[in-house]
């Protein structure tokens, strides 16, 4: 005989979960919507309720309440992902909001570490380390609004990378509930800890689907004194890896990012980004967007010039601009992360978050490129992103005056192509965005079916009733025996 599972949408199922965070802090009916939205509106998800917890310790009394009644629980940060991972499909779900969980617990100078709830907002956990003199290195285009917890539950990447590694490269310690409410503490500062297992990586990454992390301690850096940045022409992928080699080898760790970007992106931008100007005299292929870190203004402005000057020797390098002020800085920034909205007025874009060794990117370019207008003729590539760490965003385009029904019909043959080509190159099908729901069965063709059976492994020892972010990242049994 089959066990009954509860249904959350019971009221006195209900107001076991609302006693918990106090009526104030549940969201019902239509007030839901911003939660059931995300911001590309690829997905309008449905709950029952959503709960906002104050703290850890809420969060291990709703899980425990979840995982006793069978209730699905999906975590959600800011709300900022791109693949559906943070959205509810269930009517019978608890979206669990962390927006309440935005302290930060401490700042210690002296050991460069932060600790932080895992609802606090990046720029604000930015902002912490500069009142310091430090520096917390992860950066991304949606920094003033997605948070901490979301940031390492998707292992959020971004533009400095190349120096200072991945989100899951960025902390000491996790604090994490499991799903039958218990905490894992994890706390610590060490940078040396060889006892066992090393479960912090575990949940990074796995998009809320083996626990919610409460709480985290940061790495931070030296905050630079000096920053020089370069706006930089080149006439291919293949210039621009040349360029980069000779950045490594001139600058070592100092280089902290290096994005690569075609015309057809700076165009858009100049047509739809208020205030965009063409930082160049003449239009290029392709440019890069390099920045250096250093202690001394003089000394990190003469090491970009020595870049640049050996660049232009070598031929790889036919006009460059370096930033004069903070301003303009941002202004060339500003450039580079506006790429993925500036590309929604031109129309339908389908869009690929993958990664190949960086050595072979000038060539998966020119293959994926050639695919892709061979299958849809005058579509129009926005290949651009991390150079440094071989993460590019290939979107492409609708043709100019297609239609965007026909056109995104096509998303999945796209995406089949593209991904295949990856494959080739031994790359991934997701870098930094994560799976959700919108790679989840991508991922059951790409990954290694010895790593999927692993995978499926530690989610059935850490969710046995499949509450946690269920039909996310794997395919998996929900409350009442479903198949997500």
């Amino acid at each position: 005989m089959k066990k009954k599972t509860a249904r959350v949408s019971s009221e006195a199922t209900l107001s076991r979960f609302v006693k918990i965070v106090g009526e104030k802090n549940a969201v019902r009916g239509e007030d839901m919507t911003p939660y059931l939205r995300e911001q590309r509106d690829l997905y309008r998800g449905k709950a029952a309720i959503v709960l906002k917890p104050a703290n850890t310790e809420e969060v291990a009394k709703i899980l425990a309440l979840a995982d006793k009644t069978k209730t699905a629980i999906v975590p959600q940060g800011g709300n900022t992902g791109l693949v559906g991972g943070q959205t509810s499909f269930d009517k019978n779900a608890i979206i669990v909001s962390t927006a309440r969980m935005n302290r930060i617990r401490e700042v210690d100078a002296n050991s460069n570490t932060m600790t932080v709830e895992s609802g606090v907002i990046l720029q604000n956990a930015q902002e912490a380390a500069a009142k310091v003199e430090r520096l917390f290195p992860l950066s991304l285009g949606a920094e003033g609004s997605c948070t901490i917890g979301g940031n390492l539950s998707t292992n959020a990447g971004g533009t400095q990378v190349l120096a200072y590694g991945n989100a899951r490269d960025l902390v000491l310690g996790i604090e994490v509930v499991l799903a039958g409410g218990k905490i894992l503490r994890g706390l610590r500062k060490l940078k040396k800890d060889n006892t066992g297992y090393d479960l912090r990586h575990l949940f990074m990454g796995a998009e809320g689907t083996l626990g919610i992390i409460t709480a985290a301690v940061l790495k931070l850096f030296p905050a630079p004194r000096a920053i020089s940045t370069a706006w930089i022409g080149v006439s291919s992928p293949e210039a621009a890896l040349s360029l980069l080699n000779l950045a490594l080898a001139r600058a070592g760790t100092s280089l902290t990012s290096f994005e690569i970007m075609p015309r057809i992106a700076l165009e858009f931008d100049l047509r739809h980004l208020p205030g965009a100007r063409d930082p160049l005299g003449s239009p290029y292929p392709w440019y890069v967007l390099a920045e250096i870190f250093g202690d001394d203004e003089t000394r990190t402005r003469e090491l970009m010039e020595s870049l640049l000057a050996g660049g232009m020797e070598q031929g790889l390098v036919p006009d460059a601009t370096i930033s004069e002020s903070r301003e303009q800085r941002n202004q060339l920034w500003k450039l580079r992360t506006a790429m993925s909205d500036v590309q929604k007025p031109e129309g339908g874009s389908i869009k690929h978050d993958i990664s190949v060794p960086v050595s072979s990117v000038p060539a998966f370019v020119k293959e994926a490129t050639a695919k892709v207008e061979q299958m849809i003729p005058g579509a129009r590539v926005v290949a651009f992103g991390h150079l440094g760490d071989g993460n590019l965003h290939y979107n492409v385009s609708q043709p100019v005056g297609a239609d965007k029904a026909k056109f995104m019909a096509k998303w999945e043959a796209v995406n089949d192509a593209v991904h295949t080509i990856v494959t080739k190159y031994e790359g991934s099908i997701s870098a930094e965005h994560g799976i959700g729901l919108l790679k989840r069965d991508l991922l059951a063709k790409a990954k290694d079916p010895v790593a999927l059976s692993v995978m499926h492994a530690i989610k059935k020892a850490l969710d046995p009733n499949g509450i946690l972010n269920p039909g996310k990242v794997l395919r998996w049994k929900v409350p009442g025996g479903r198949k997500s």
